[in-house]
């Protein structure tokens, strides 16, 4: 019995490990795409600014016969304050960029009564990114 006591507490301490290092990375999101359109900027409150963009995520995966499918995520994006300054200035569309940040779900009722609902990425950073086909090619030696 008291083996039986003991291989519990192991198994236990093993997930309390796991778990702990697991809540470091709640409600994370890490997105590279395109800017879908110029970010829409406005000022609201007391001097803050806020910016609206959708960001394109490009995927595929191969279908049964091999052939390469791609597939195209829209993500609407949410960026505030100095964030909002980065992108107005750097983001156009077609701009590649990388964002690390949140997902923040929202519901609202429109104007014909529905209730609407909204799942956005609040961006803590926001980095550009070159695409390959402006890298530069690479000097052959």
């Amino acid at each position: 019995m008291v083996k039986a006591d003991i291989f519990v507490l192991s198994i236990n301490k093993s997930v309390q490990q796991k778990f702990k290092i697991m809540t470091t990375q709640r409600n994370k999101v890490h997105l590279i795409g395109f800017a879908g359109s110029d970010p829409e900027v406005r000022e609201v409150g007391n001097n803050q600014k806020v910016a609206r963009v959708s960001i394109a995520v490009h995927e595929g995966y191969r279908n049964s016969q091999g052939e390469y499918v791609p597939q195209t995520q829209w993500h609407k994006l949410v960026l505030w304050n100095k964030q909002a300054e980065i992108a107005e200035q750097l983001v156009h569309k077609g701009t590649a960029f990388a964002i690390e940040g949140r997902l923040n779900s929202n519901s609202y009722t429109a104007k014909d009564g529905t209730k609407r609902y909204v799942t956005e990425v609040v961006v803590s950073e926001l980095q550009l990114v070159e695409r390959e086909a402006e890298k530069e090619p690479e000097e052959v030696q």
